[in-house]
């Protein structure tokens, strides 16, 4: 006999209402779908739920099984992977929506109007100070503060000598000192 009218045969036992022909089923293919739902869902104890809710089903569908259609561990597998797909998509549901959910932040204190104004002027200042810089003096800048690069890893990244970047780096900062005076920090 082969596996083909065996698990036929199991299908026609379990109909009748055989546990064993379940256990026999379980037995020969348990294997196989573990290996399938583990692919899907990417855990063992999610694996190990989605088969017994799969075998579940397998007792409660026997009768819709259609051996026209295929054989048995096709129909077997089919039930498995849709069960693995429904739990995968539910993790994954529950996934996104714990990310949505934000730690509310606490109200910002209401800004003080003169400290803000303050503020964008000195931005102001310094931006058109920054305009006013050759491209090479605002490059070795930028990569440097607000790219957090060391001076070799700026000459380096630009390709130019070390000792260069150090004289761009020392202009630059001499001019911003001289187009925004230390008294306007304050």
């Amino acid at each position: 006999m082969s596996d083909r009218d065996r698990d036929l045969a199991c299908m026609g036992r379990l109909r009748a209402g055989d546990a064993s022909a379940l256990e026999e089923l379980y037995d020969r293919h348990g294997g196989l779908l573990y290996s399938v739902v583990l692919k899907i869902v990417g855990r063992a104890t999610d694996a190990e739920d989605v088969l017994q809710e799969a075998w579940f089903q397998v007792w409660k569908r026997c009768g819709s099984y259609d051996p026209s259609r295929g054989p048995v561990v096709a129909w077997l597998v089919t039930l498995a992977k849709s069960r693995a797909i429904d739990r995968y998509r539910s993790l994954a549901a529950r996934q996104r929506a714990e990310e949505s959910v934000a730690v509310a932040e606490p109200p910002a204190a209401p800004a003080d109007p003169p400290a803000t104004a303050v503020h964008r002027q000195l931005h102001e200042h310094v931006t058109k100070a920054l305009q006013s810089l050759t491209a090479e003096q605002r490059q070795v800048l930028e990569l440097a503060y607000f790219g957090g690069l060391s001076q070799s890893e700026v000459a380096a990244k630009i390709g130019a000598p070390l000792g260069t970047v150090k004289s761009w780096t020392r202009q630059a900062l001499l001019k911003l000192r001289e187009l925004v005076p230390r008294e306007e920090w304050a």
